[in-house]
């Protein structure tokens, strides 16, 4: 199979011939259809995340058509569509008992890839490499979904959409009648609007530091815009809340410390604010003390606290009954051959998402 493999940060991906290990006891073989190109990806691209051990097929939002199973599997049969999970919860761990599967502490394994040229292994990008034509995994990352969803739009759920829409139902518990502050416009930051528009907030207000991110996120259910590079966005979020302050504030860029204080700053009291951006390793955040003495709450969402067995036909339900905005997520679509593409229009703002197509 082709797959898209980086060998060193901040260079470009290869196409190589790979080959994939057949499905063991407990594992499916799927047939990749989809996958959205997200910005874990394009920091591991960068070399901003080096926890990822390189080389590695990149990618990490797929869906597709499971082609065979191994011994045990119950969940899925050949010919079911899929969304892959990049969180494959071992089910026995304190976090999976307590219903928390998405912080397991014991994550399953996937097998790597092997080189075809020379039998040489190649990492998987959380334990999936969807920039890939096949992907074998435990079953329980394996979730299967209605057939009449489109694959491009499926994938989306594996990863962004479910982290945002997830921090604002689930971490955060977004209350209706409620005001709501996202700092970033990009994927998630616009799947965290759509998640506090669902439960029932009434102002949203999005903050980016370029039009045309704010223009879509009039489009993703924001109802007030503001641009960060021309105006305070603390001031402007207390002007726009009566002095008060958002009831919640999401962090949703995860790139420089700015964003992550000003989401504390901007809420009233007692406050929540969420940080979703999963930001580059070792960047400082430093807060005054005070600012949390106002009983303020601060907490990291981790793949949107979701349970994805219970997360993926939730969202896709919501999709399909008009009130989760799929199809216009897809700004562009690109073939395997290039990934590079995407990411360059992912870096530069271009798109709400990307998704590579496979033959």
């Amino acid at each position: 199979m082709k797959a898209a493999v980086l060998y060193e940060a901040n260079t470009p991906v290869v196409i190589e011939d790979l080959d994939m290990e057949e499905p063991a006891q407990g594992e499916v073989l799927v047939k990749l259809v989809a996958s959205g190109v997200c910005h874990s990806d394009w920091h591991v691209v960068k070399g901003e995340w080096t926890h990822h051990a390189l080389p590695t097929v990149l990618g990490h939002e797929g869906a597709g058509v499971v082609e065979a199973t191994g011994p045990g599997v119950t969940n899925v049969k050949p010919g079911d569509h899929v969304i892959l999970s990049w969180k494959a919860n071992c089910g026995l761990c304190e976090a999976c008992q307590k219903g928390w599967p998405n912080v397991c502490y014991d994550p399953l394994q996937s097998p790597a890839y092997r080189r075809r040229s020379d039998g040489a292994t190649i990492n998987r990008l959380a334990q999936l490499g969807t920039f890939a034509g096949y992907a074998t995994v435990p079953e329980i990352a394996a979730v299967p979904i209605d057939k009449a969803v489109p694959f491009g739009q499926a994938a989306l759920v594996g990863c962004g959409v479910t982290t945002g829409v997830g921090a604002a139902i689930n971490t955060a518990r977004v209350q209706p009648g409620t005001t709501v502050a996202v700092f970033g416009a990009g994927g998630v930051g616009l799947n965290v609007m759509q998640g506090a528009e669902i439960a029932g907030a009434t102002t949203i207000i999005a903050v980016d530091i370029r039009d045309n991110k704010l223009d879509m996120a009039m489009e993703f259910g924001a109802t007030h815009a503001v641009n960060a590079s021309r105006e305070d966005p603390v001031a402007r979020i207390m002007e726009l809340t009566g002095g008060l302050g958002a009831h919640y504030a999401f962090e949703a860029i995860g790139l420089v410390e700015a964003p992550f204080l000003q989401s504390i700053q901007c809420t009233r009291r007692r406050g929540v604010t969420v940080w979703v951006g999963h930001a580059p390793e070792e960047t400082p955040v430093t807060i005054d003390a005070r600012e949390l003495m106002q009983e303020k709450t601060v907490i990291g969402s981790m793949y949107g606290t979701a349970r994805p067995q219970i997360e993926f036909p939730r969202l896709l339900a919501l999709y399909k009954a008009g009130k989760l905005r799929l199809d216009e997520l897809i700004t562009r679509t690109y073939p395997l051959e290039e990934a590079d593409a995407a990411f360059e229009a992912l870096g530069k703002g271009e798109v709400a998402r990307s998704v590579l197509t496979f033959d």
